[in-house]
């Protein structure tokens, strides 16, 4: 049975208040980082009660596992629409221009979801799902250019301080005059120094 116009209208505010709670849950842990977040600080932003905010959420790490898996959703919904290709490393090229184009797009989350939450911290599913579509055509790229465990997590670091280099420079130096060529040639010329390295003879 479809939900009558009162039950409509009641589902529509709960999904209104909780998405205006994850969107001031959000610029709050942009502007002051986890330490400074708290349950009264969101409430006062929020212009709500505290019992509001356990009403939707557990408490603050329920909150913020929930903020982070909806925003990294997003992310993984962009890795998938990548077209997959026979060609390794083409894949991690075209999937590194995907993360860093909604990073860029989107500042705010990108800066929410490079928060450190500290060596206990777990992802939340949708953060294992967008590992897990970067990490495997890297692997598979290692194995199809014959790259060393060592080899290999050297290349795994530089991608990952080439895209978040790139991601926060665009955000906080808007004054350079940024273009994706910047990326795709560092990107191109990473990947062609670690496959040479690997590569006969070397």
């Amino acid at each position: 049975m479809a939900p009558q116009p009162a039950e409509q209208r009641r589902l529509q505010y709960r999904e209104d208040t909780r998405r205006a709670i994850l969107d001031a849950a959000e610029a709050l842990l942009v502007e002051g980082g986890l330490d400074a977040f708290s349950m009264r600080r969101l409430a006062d932003r929020c212009g709500c009660t505290a019992p509001t905010l356990y009403h939707y959420f557990r408490d603050k790490p329920g909150l913020i596992d929930a903020l982070l898996e909806e925003r990294l959703q997003r992310l993984v919904t962009e890795l998938r629409r990548v077209n997959p290709s026979d060609d390794p490393s083409e894949q991690v090229r075209t999937l590194c221009l995907s993360f860093a184009r909604f990073g860029v797009r989107n500042p705010s989350h990108y800066q929410l979801l490079a928060l450190n939450r500290g060596p206990d911290a777990s992802d939340p599913p949708a953060g294992e799902e967008a590992r897990r579509l970067l990490v495997d055509p890297l692997e598979a790229l290692a194995r199809s250019g014959g790259i060393g465990a060592a080899e290999f997590e050297t290349l795994r670091l530089g991608l990952w301080s080439l895209l978040h280099g790139y991601i926060l420079l665009r955000a906080t130096r808007p004054q350079e005059a940024w273009s994706e060529a910047v990326l795709e040639r560092s990107l191109d010329a990473l990947l062609e120094s670690t496959l040479g390295a690997a590569g006969p003879g070397n």
